[in-house]
């Protein structure tokens, strides 16, 4: 899949989760997904391709950035916990929404109970 597909993917699956919004405050460039005022997905272009953010468990993102060559570290985030993946390699629809399920429950997991859409340790559990 090219970087759009990838976007368009992305896009599509954070709009359906529980309280996820989108702003363009940061730039004309940047898609900003928040849960509760918390960040968990940010699109943008890097010089000449389109790019998704996520966040990450530090193990899952380390494995993950070694099992694929166009997951890396998260740009312009923290390097730990934050992942970028580009188009044209080996993630494929699947795989970019679980990564986007991922970051959200990562996100929600550490809001205050109150303020949680959704638990979760079982929200959107694949069999």
């Amino acid at each position: 899949m090219n970087g759009q597909e990838l976007q368009k993917i992305a896009g599509d699956r954070a709009a359906e989760l529980p309280g996820a919004e989108v702003e363009h405050r940061v730039g004309p460039d940047w898609e900003v997904y928040k849960v509760r005022g918390k960040v968990f997905m940010l699109m943008t272009s890097m010089p000449g391709h389109p790019v998704v953010i996520l966040k990450a468990d530090p193990d899952d993102a380390a494995a993950l950035r070694e099992q694929h060559a166009h997951i890396t570290a998260g740009y312009h985030m923290d390097k730990r916990h934050w992942i970028t993946v580009a188009g044209g390699g080996t993630a494929d629809e699947t795989l970019v929404k679980e990564l986007v399920i991922d970051s959200y429950r990562l996100v929600v997991g550490g809001l205050p109970k109150s303020q949680q859409p959704v638990n979760p340790h079982t929200y959107d559990r694949r069999a």
